[in-house]
């Protein structure tokens, strides 16, 4: 039996509007726009203390879409999730044709950490990340700015903040603010780096 998925073009437009899906139970999925929407400009990006000292003290490898099945199955190994079987199916489609990405950090030829998302003109959609060794999950997402500054996006979109996230200069905006900051982003050309090893 074919797992029932939400297209690639209908998923694509609704990010293009400023939503995203989530499983509020599996196979019960729900469209979401917050009223207060949580971003980072790539440029304002802040390493906190501990993470400069645990990037020069563990030998980090990072790679890009080598793992994508393996990331999006390990964000949802956790108490709560909204990846169910449907929102599983529907990314690794989208990663099928060239939308969605992955980064993957390894540390002792493990799978540390990592997280997926959406490129979209000058805009990353954040979908989920995790980790399985302490750090893996903050570098990750130091290697994803590098990557987005590298390429000429403007916009990383984190979906909701939380006081972990806001360390690292991620912040809320009002969804109008948004809005205005997406329509302008999406206009912009970037370009996300091909499957393969890259630096940390």
């Amino acid at each position: 039996m074919t797992t029932k998925i939400i297209t690639p073009d209908f998923l694509l437009q609704a990010y293009r509007r400023g939503f995203f899906p989530m499983a509020v139970k599996p196979g019960h999925i729900e469209w979401f726009s917050p009223s207060s929407r949580g971003i980072l400009f790539p440029n304002e990006f802040h390493i906190p203390h501990g993470l400069r000292r645990c990037l020069k003290a563990q030998k980090w490898r990072a790679t890009v879409d080598t793992a994508f099945p393996e990331v999006i199955l390990a964000c949802s190994k956790r108490e709560e999730t909204w990846i169910d079987d449907i929102i599983f199916h529907t990314y690794c489609h989208l990663f099928s044709s060239g939308h969605a990405h992955s980064l993957e950090i390894w540390l002792d030829s493990e799978l540390a950490g990592g997280l997926y998302g959406v490129a979209v003109g000058g805009v990353f959609f954040g979908e989920s990340m995790f980790h399985k060794r302490s750090n893996g999950s903050k570098v990750a997402l130091k290697v994803l700015v590098d990557l987005l500054k590298a390429g000429g996006f403007l916009l990383l979109d984190t979906q909701w903040t939380t006081p972990h996230l806001e360390q690292f200069g991620i912040r809320a905006v009002p969804r109008a603010v948004y809005l205005s900051l997406l329509k302008n982003a999406l206009n912009v050309s970037a370009q996300f780096p091909q499957k393969g090893e890259i630096p940390v």
